[in-house]
C-alpha cells in the first residue's frame, strides 16, 4: 500500500516500538476489510514539532484506528511535515499535492486529524471542498464537524464559501490600506528593501533600514566607474570576477546594475513602482503631505552624487529604447546561450539615430541574432519533430456507472445460474430451459466484454481531433510558447565558425508533458 512506512522517516522523532506494534496491528485489520469499501487517503501534516504540538505519529495512529473503525480502506499517507499551512496550500504540498493532482482516481475520502493541521485559510479550504464536489470525493475531519456526506457538513460548508468570499474581499482591502499606510510613514514596517539596505531591529525593537556595507561599496564604485566612462556591460564584469554580491546571488548584468543605480532609494528615501511613459516600470519618489521625499535610512548617495550620476547616464551616446524587456522577448525560457543556460532575451538599442533589433543572452558578450532568424529555426525544428503529435486532454473517467452494470449483470446471471441448478425453476429441458441458458451465455459474454479498468475511476487521455501542427498553425506563436514550456523543451543557441547554430532539446516523456490538463486548483493559486 502506497505511503506506509515502519520507521521515522522524514519525522521529527523516531517511531518507538510500542508505536509501530499499535500501526502493525491496524494495518493488518484494515486489511481484513473488503475491496469494496470506501478507500481512504490519510493526510498529515505539521509545520513544527513541540512539546505543544500532536505529533505527527499520534496524528497518523488516530487517523487509521478511525479508519478501521468507520470501516474505510485506506490506500496511502500524505505526509508532509516542516509544512506551513498558512504559506503553502493542500495542492502544493510534496505528497498530498501530488495525490490531489495526480491520483486523485485512487480514493474516495480525503481524512485529516483537525483542521488547522490541513488549512489555515478559509479560502483554501473552499476550493478544496470545490475540488471534492467536482469529482465526487468527501472531506473528513477527525476534530471538526466537516463531512461532506452529512447534512451538517454540507451546511457548513456552504457558511465555509460565504466566508471565504467575505475574507478574499477584506484581503484586499487590508493590503490597498496597509501599503498606502506604510509609504507615507518614515519607519520601516514592511517590505523588501532597495539594493544596498536590510533591515534590522532597533533600540526600540522595531523594524529600520540600515546600509548594508558590501552593497554599499558595490553601488559606490558603480558610480564612479560610471563617471568615469565606463558602460553599464563593463561594470558588470567586472563585479562578477570580483564575485560582488547581488541581492538574489546570481550574476551581474548591465540591466541589473543600471536598475539599482536608478533607484532614488539609494538616497535613503521611500520609493514605489510606477508606470513609465514607454509602459515599463521604475522606482520613483513618494513624497510626504508636505510634499517633500519620505527618508527611511541614511542615505548610501547625497542627493547631489546621485544627481551627477542621473546626469551621466542620460548621457551615454549609446541608449537602449526598451533594454531586455520580458514582455517583448519570444520564447523566454526556451531559447537559452547552450554555454551558460542563460536566456535570450529581445533587445531594442539606438545608436545615432538608428535603431537596432536582435537576440542575445543577457549574461554573455555573444553575437547578436535578428529575431526573426532564431524564431524561425525554433519553429521549423518544434514543427519536424513534434508537429504530427496528437494533441490530447486529460480527463477524469468515473467508474461508478460500469460498477453499476456490473453489479446488474452479475445479478441476473446469478439468477439464471440458479434456476438452471438441478430443482431449479429453468432445469426441465426443453425451449424453457434452451432459452435460459442461451440468456446466462449472453450475459456471461457481456460481461466478459467489459474492461475491469473501466468500472474504476481514472484519468484518460482524449484525442483533441488535431495535431499540435494544426494546433499552431491556427493559434498564436504565444500558445506555442505556453505549449513548449510545459513539456520542458528548449533550445540551445551557440555561436560556432562565424553563425550561430541552434540544437532542439525534447525531454524523452515529452508527449506526457504535453498533455492538456485542466487546472483544478487556478482560483486557488
Amino acid at each position: 500500500m502506497s505511503g506506509q512506512r515502519s520507521k521515522a522517516g522524514q519525522d521529527e522523532r523516531p517511531w518507538s516500538p510500542a508505536e509501530l506494534a499499535e500501526l502493525t496491528a491496524l494495518q493488518q485489520r484494515n486489511e481484513q476489510l473488503p475491496e469494496e469499501a470506501p478507500r481512504a487517503l490519510l493526510s498529515v501534516r505539521l509545520s513544527v514539532l513541540t512539546d505543544e504540538t500532536t505529533s505527527p505519529v499520534r496524528q497518523e495512529l488516530d487517523l487509521w484506528r478511525n479508519a478501521c473503525d468507520s470501516g474505510l480502506r485506506v490506500v496511502g499517507v500524505a505526509r508532509d511535515l516542516n509544512v506551513s499551512a498558512t504559506k503553502i496550500p493542500p495542492w502544493k504540498r510534496k505528497e498530498l499535492g501530488d495525490w490531489l493532482n495526480n491520483r486523485s482516481p485512487e480514493f474516495d475520502i480525503l481524512l485529516f486529524w483537525k483542521l488547522d493541521r490541513f488549512v489555515r485559510r478559509i479560502i483554501d479550504l473552499q476550493v478544496v471542498i470545490e475540488w471534492c464536489q467536482k469529482y465526487a470525493k468527501n472531506l473528513k475531519s477527525l476534530h471538526d464537524p466537516i463531512d461532506l456526506s452529512t447534512t451538517m457538513g454540507k451546511t457548513i460548508v456552504s457558511l465555509i464559501a460565504g466566508m471565504a468570499e467575505i475574507e478574499a474581499a477584506n484581503t484586499s482591502t487590508r493590503v490597498a490600506s496597509l501599503w498606502e499606510y506604510n509609504k507615507s510613514q518614515d519607519k520601516w514596517i514592511t517590505g523588501r528593501p532597495a539594493y544596498g539596505y536590510r533591515v534590522r531591529k532597533n533600540d526600540k525593537g522595531e523594524n529600520a533600514l540600515e546600509i548594508h556595507p558590501e552593497q554599499a561599496k558595490v553601488l559606490r564604485y558603480a558610480r564612479r566607474a560610471t563617471l568615469r566612462g565606463l558602460a553599464a556591460t563593463r561594470i558588470a564584469k567586472i563585479l562578477n570576477r570580483a564575485n560582488a554580491p547581488t541581492r538574489l546571488g546570481g550574476k551581474w548584468t548591465s540591466t541589473t546594475i543600471l536598475i539599482c543605480m536608478r533607484n532614488p532609494a539609494i538616497m535613503g528615501y521611500r520609493v514605489e513602482m510606477r508606470d513609465k511613459y514607454d509602459g515599463g516600470k521604475r522606482s520613483q519618489l513618494v513624497l510626504g503631505t508636505d510634499g517633500k521625499p519620505i527618508r527611511v535610512g541614511e542615505a548610501i548617495l547625497t542627493d547631489e552624487e546621485f544627481e551627477e550620476l542621473q546626469t551621466a547616464l542620460d548621457s551615454k551616446s549609446r541608449r537602449n529604447a526598451k533594454a531586455w524587456t520580458k514582455d517583448s522577448t519570444k520564447f523566454l525560457g526556451v531559447i537559452k546561450h547552450k554555454d551558460c543556460g542563460t536566456n535570450f532575451n529581445y533587445r531594442v538599442s539606438k545608436s545615432k539615430g538608428k535603431r537596432f533589433f536582435y537576440l542575445r543572452c543577457r549574461a554573455c558578450t555573444g553575437k547578436g541574432i535578428k529575431p526573426e532568424i532564431l524564431y524561425d529555426a525554433l519553429i521549423t525544428s518544434v514543427m519536424a519533430e513534434l508537429g504530427d503529435t496528437p494533441v490530447e486532454f486529460r480527463e477524469y473517467a468515473r467508474g461508478a456507472e460500469m460498477r453499476g452494470k456490473v453489479k446488474h449483470l452479475e445479478g441476473r446471471i446469478d439468477y439464471y445460474m440458479k434456476g438452471l441448478a438441478p430443482g431449479g425453476r429453468f432445469a426441465r429441458g426443453g425451449f424453457v430451459q434452451d432459452n435460459a441458458e442461451e440468456s446466462l451465455e449472453a450475459l456471461m459474454k457481456e460481461l466478459e466484454d467489459i474492461d475491469p479498468a473501466t468500472t474504476e475511476d481514472r484519468w484518460v487521455l482524449t484525442h483533441g481531433g488535431k495535431t499540435y501542427r494544426e494546433q499552431w498553425e491556427q493559434g498564436t506563436m504565444e500558445e506555442m510558447h505556453k505549449d513548449l514550456l510545459r513539456a520542458g523543451i528548449t533550445f540551445l543557441v551557440s555561436y560556432e565558425n562565424g553563425e550561430h547554430v541552434g540544437e532542439l532539446h525534447i525531454p524523452e516523456d515529452v508527449r506526457n508533458r504535453l498533455v492538456i490538463r485542466e487546472d483544478d486548483f487556478a482560483l486557488g493559486m
